[in-house]
C-alpha cells in the first residue's frame, strides 16, 4: 500500500513538473507572437473568410482541394482565427508535431494531455502545410473529385478518417452553405484536372514510402529532443554495449541522435525507452549511455 501511494506521488509530481514545463514553453511562444505582431487581431467569421480566402483558392488551384472546404477546415478547427492556438502559433488546422517536423511545438490537450501542435511564423505557412497533410495515400481518391465538389469533399474528408465526429461533414457544409463559401470555388476543364492530378498523385506516390515518419505525431519536435551539453565529446560512432552473461543493452548518444529514433532503432516507444532508462523528460546528451533492451 505504501508503495502505490510513493509511486501515485511520484507520478504526480512528474506530470507536475511537465506541465510547468510545457506552460513555460508556451509562454515563450505567446511572448514572442505578441513582440512580433502586438495588435494580434480578433477576427469575426466574415473577417476571417475575407483575411484567408486568397490563400484558400491559391491551394485549391495547385492542387484541387475546394477553396470552400479549407475556408470551413479553418473555421471550425480554429474558431475563425481566435483560438490561442492560431493566435499564438498561427496553426489554424490542429496539425501536431510529427517526427520530420523541424519548428517549435506549442502544447494544449486534445487526444492526450499536452499534445504537441506545430507553431508556424504566419497563418500563411499553416494554410500551405494544411495541403500537405492531404497530399497522402489515405487522402488519395479525393483529389480525382472536381475542385469544386465541396459535398463529397466533406464526405470523403469523414471517411479516410480526418474527423472522428460523425457530424463532420454536416459541420463543414453547414459552414460553406451558410457562409457561400463556394463561391470562391472553381471548376476546371477535364484537360486541366488531368494535368492537376498527375501533379499532385506524383507527390502522393512519392511520399507513400515517408508516410508514417511524417504524419506520426511525437510528444515534442526532434529540434528539442537533443540537449547537447558536451562539445567537446570525441563520441563520434553509434556504439550498442552488450553487457557480459545478460541480455542488458546500452547505446551511447551520438550527435543528432533523438529519443525518437534510438527507440525505433530498438523497436521500442519513446515512452518504454524514457522509463527504461528513469527520464522524466525528452533531455539527451551526447556520450550518454542509454539502456536499450533488458
Amino acid at each position: 500500500m505504501r508503495y502505490s501511494l510513493l509511486l501515485l506521488i511520484a507520478v504526480v509530481a512528474l506530470s507536475s513538473c511537465g506541465t510547468r514545463k510545457y506552460s513555460k514553453n508556451n509562454k515563450q511562444i505567446e511572448k514572442a507572437a505578441n513582440k512580433n505582431n502586438p495588435d494580434i487581431k480578433s477576427y469575426t467569421t466574415l473577417t476571417y473568410i475575407d483575411q484567408f480566402k486568397g490563400v484558400a483558392i491559391e491551394e485549391m488551384n495547385a492542387f484541387g482541394i475546394p477553396a470552400s472546404i479549407t475556408l470551413a477546415q479553418g473555421i471550425l478547427e480554429s474558431g475563425s482565427g481566435n483560438s490561442s492556438l492560431a493566435k499564438y502559433a498561427n496553426n489554424h488546422f490542429g496539425i501536431k508535431c510529427t517526427s520530420d517536423w523541424k519548428g517549435k511545438g506549442y502544447y494544449k490537450d486534445d487526444d492526450q494531455q499536452n499534445d504537441c501542435f506545430r507553431v508556424y511564423k504566419d497563418a500563411r505557412e499553416s494554410y500551405k502545410d494544411h495541403s500537405n497533410f492531404l497530399k497522402r495515400k489515405r487522402y488519395s481518391a479525393l483529389f480525382e473529385l472536381d475542385k469544386n465538389d465541396y459535398k463529397n469533399w466533406a464526405l470523403g474528408l469523414k471517411q479516410a478518417g480526418y474527423a472522428t465526429n460523425p457530424k463532420y461533414p454536416d459541420l463543414l457544409i453547414n459552414v460553406i452553405e451558410k457562409y457561400q463559401l463556394y463561391q470562391y470555388d472553381q471548376s476546371e476543364t477535364e484537360r486541366q484536372k488531368i494535368i492537376r492530378e498527375d501533379r499532385v498523385f506524383t507527390e502522393i506516390n512519392a511520399n507513400i514510402p515517408k508516410e508514417t515518419k511524417k504524419f506520426t505525431p511525437v510528444e515534442v519536435p526532434p529540434s528539442k529532443q537533443v540537449i547537447i551539453t558536451d562539445t567537446t565529446s570525441k563520441v563520434k560512432k553509434v556504439e550498442t554495449v552488450v553487457v557480459p552473461g545478460s541480455s542488458v543493452q546500452f547505446y551511447t548518444v551520438a550527435k543528432g541522435d533523438t529519443l525518437y529514433n534510438i527507440s525505433k532503432r530498438y523497436n521500442l516507444t519513446v515512452e518504454e525507452l524514457k522509463a527504461l532508462n528513469n527520464l522524466a523528460d525528452e533531455g539527451i546528451k551526447i556520450g550518454q549511455k542509454l539502456q536499450v533492451a533488458k
